[in-house]
């Protein structure tokens, strides 16, 4: 069995500290994971670097909404992912659709012809294609070592029967990695049930008061549904807890 794995993502030094502490076998770092993540500053990837001794994979996404992006979006992606590279990320997180939900080739083979020798992980564009089973197709095609995905569902529990058909139509070819909705209570469930041994996952248990103490009523910086006054962060006992489940996964009936 292919030994299991676990990857954090996380959008600030202190919750990639976290995950590092707590057992990440890898990072996917992110930054605004409140609006589906997009792709971090280098300085941030220079910090994490510095701090975590786990491999870097970097998410590549100029913007929160969909994956049907312009020439300049698809060059600014090109250049940061450049960048990473030449920065030393272990991996960069990609994806990009036509307008009528599949992988739009041309544009992933010019990003995987910037990534070189990185791993590239196929992002839960993956989730919003037509025919995800085609998808997974064109994804081995490409060369993509990993395939992000929750299924197709709401969350990874839900999207099992389907994780399950992929994960046996990959066949060992490319990596399904199970995530959104990936908790400790739920990971050997959906290994049973899939056979998927990569999971993915912030950790978190909920939101972190700020640490403010005077805060200004009835003034919004962003989305109005989203305080200024909690911080979004990965738990470490709650990631460590994650990190074993996993990791038991490649003990002998740990999926029985």
């Amino acid at each position: 069995m292919k030994r299991p794995l676990i990857e954090a993502c996380v959008d600030s030094y202190a919750s990639a500290m976290a995950a590092s502490r707590a057992g990440a076998d890898r990072l996917e770092l992110c930054a605004h994971l409140v609006i589906g993540g997009t792709t971090p500053t280098h300085a941030l990837f220079r910090q994490v670097q510095r701090g975590s001794g786990v491999p870097i994979n970097v998410l590549i996404r100029p913007r929160f909404g969909d994956f049907l992006y312009t020439e300049p979006e698809l060059e600014e992606m090109c250049e940061e992912i450049a960048a990473f590279r030449d920065l030393g990320a272990n991996g960069v997180v990609i994806g990009a659709l036509t307008p009528d939900g599949e992988l739009d080739l041309a544009q992933m083979r010019r990003m995987l012809a910037c990534a070189g020798q990185m791993e590239v992980t196929l992002h839960r564009a993956f989730d919003m294609t037509r025919d995800p089973f085609r998808a997974l197709e064109d994804a081995v095609s490409l060369g993509c070592r990993t395939i992000l995905s929750s299924g197709q569902a709401a969350n990874a529990a839900l999207g099992a029967p389907l994780l399950a058909k992929l994960n046996e139509q990959a066949a060992g070819r490319i990596d399904l990695m199970a995530g959104c909705g990936v908790k400790k209570a739920n990971i050997a469930q959906i290994a049973a049930q899939t056979g998927i041994t990569t999971f993915h996952t912030t950790g978190r248990k909920g939101s972190v008061d700020s640490g403010m103490r005077y805060r200004k009523e009835g003034v919004s910086m962003g989305l109005p549904s989203l305080s200024e006054y909690e911080l979004w962060l990965t738990d470490e006992a709650e990631f460590r807890a994650c990190a074993e489940a996993v990791h038991a996964l490649g003990t002998p009936g740990a999926q029985a």
